[in-house]
């Protein structure tokens, strides 16, 4: 089979639909490990920060969350862009399925970032470029999912979606590089390419979470698409002999 054919079953809701399941299974069981692996590790294996004591451990939730806030915006913006210019069914059902997700770690990176601003900056909320662009991709996401349930016409409502997400997209860059175009308040990427300025001790347990976080939303949008695929496809014959008891 060639990468071709591959993707071209792919797209395919009721082949979709078969392999998910299996699939969903084992991110389910990956990132119940990893997340289980990175909380002990994060909360007490690493070692207190010399600055902000226990304090820091917030960051082995906000800095994965706020990661999958940008990484889901833009699955979203790119299935959108598959959708409108190859009118594939799946696309259109996959950022469907991802928006609430995303609009859920976003609101949990805001959470948390203001709960960890608190101590640090003594308020929970200031209008920092960083957390007004994070502030702004939580409000994309909620038009996303109103516009995608707004219509009766489902294609109206899957097209309004994916032209915002697209025209959206641009905030993720935003979001992203922020706290190096603008003086913010927020710190600085740990981040540099490949390297890190966070201690190994404090960084690996970070990692496993972040990669923790992707495998459990690989298992919701999963989950979430064979739901969404279902609904869409009701009045086929393959979603009809898979509702069927």
């Amino acid at each position: 089979m060639t990468v071709k054919t591959f993707f071209h079953r792919l797209g395919s809701p009721p082949y979709f639909y078969r392999i998910s399941k299996p699939w969903g299974r084992a991110f389910a069981w990956i990132s119940l490990i990893l997340i289980l692996v990175g909380l002990y590790g994060g909360l007490w294996l690493a070692p207190p920060d010399y600055q902000q004591g226990n304090g820091f451990r917030i960051m082995y939730v906000h800095v994965p969350s706020a990661w999958m806030s940008l990484f889901v915006f833009m699955v979203i913006a790119v299935c959108s862009f598959i959708a409108l210019v190859w009118r594939m069914r799946l696309s259109y059902a996959v950022a469907a399925a991802s928006a609430p997700l995303g609009a859920a770690f976003t609101a949990v990176a805001l959470v948390t970032g203001s709960l960890w601003g608190k101590p640090m900056w003594g308020t929970y909320w200031v209008w920092d470029a960083r957390l007004t662009s994070e502030l702004i991709l939580f409000f994309l996401y909620l038009g996303v999912i109103t516009l995608n349930r707004s219509f009766e016409d489902q294609k109206t409502g899957d097209k309004a979606a994916a032209i915002l997400a697209l025209v959206g997209a641009i905030d993720v860059p935003i979001v992203h590089y922020s706290v190096d175009w603008w003086q913010t308040l927020h710190q600085g990427s740990s981040f540099k390419g490949l390297t890190s300025e966070i201690a190994p001790s404090m960084l690996w347990p970070l990692l496993v979470m972040m990669t923790g976080f992707m495998f459990y939303y690989g298992w919701l949008v999963l989950w979430r698409t064979r739901s969404e695929l279902l609904l869409r496809e009701s009045d086929r014959d393959w979603a009809q002999q898979e509702i069927r008891p």
